[in-house]
């Protein structure tokens, strides 16, 4: 099931890294496997299957990470700038006055310390398809918290 996932520069550009990333580490692997050859010690058998399962490790996410490069595409650019979208950037505000802002993105590229919620997260949920100036509830456990859109870009 390939579903498209919708990347910011930013978020291809950290996708291709992370690829790069892992096609030398599996290089590297690979190489170290071959020294090995064929494992004669008991030690040499346990760092050979140590690489093994380091390198099978390597090729899924390699595997996965080259998926999500061929179902991305560009987040996109013509869009309602009144309601909140994939790739909109939301300024909240909260009942302390405290200022919050967030850029919503897929899940592949989400760092929430970096202001990048996933819009499959409660959040991101709640504010889809919002305008500025309403106010959306956020349940965190027993509390409520409230929270008024004050910007959309």
């Amino acid at each position: 099931m390939n579903t498209t996932t919708y990347l910011s520069k930013k978020g291809f550009k950290e996708l291709h890294k992370q690829i790069n990333e892992l096609e030398i580490r599996e290089k590297a692997l690979s190489a170290e496997l071959r020294d090995i050859g064929r494992a004669k010690s008991r030690d040499d058998k346990l760092r050979r299957s140590d690489i093994i399962m380091n390198l099978e490790n390597v090729h899924g996410k390699l595997a996965e990470k080259r998926t999500a490069l061929k179902t991305a595409k560009p987040l996109p650019r013509k869009r309602d700038r009144l309601r909140i979208a994939i790739g909109s950037v939301v300024d909240l505000i909260d009942q302390q006055g405290q200022l919050f802002r967030y850029t919503l993105v897929d899940s592949l590229e989400a760092d929430p310390s970096d202001g990048r919620i996933s819009v499959d997260s409660p959040l991101g949920q709640s504010l889809l398809n919002r305008h500025a100036t309403e106010t959306i509830s956020l349940g965190l456990g027993r509390t409520t918290r409230r929270l008024q859109v004050v910007g959309v870009r």
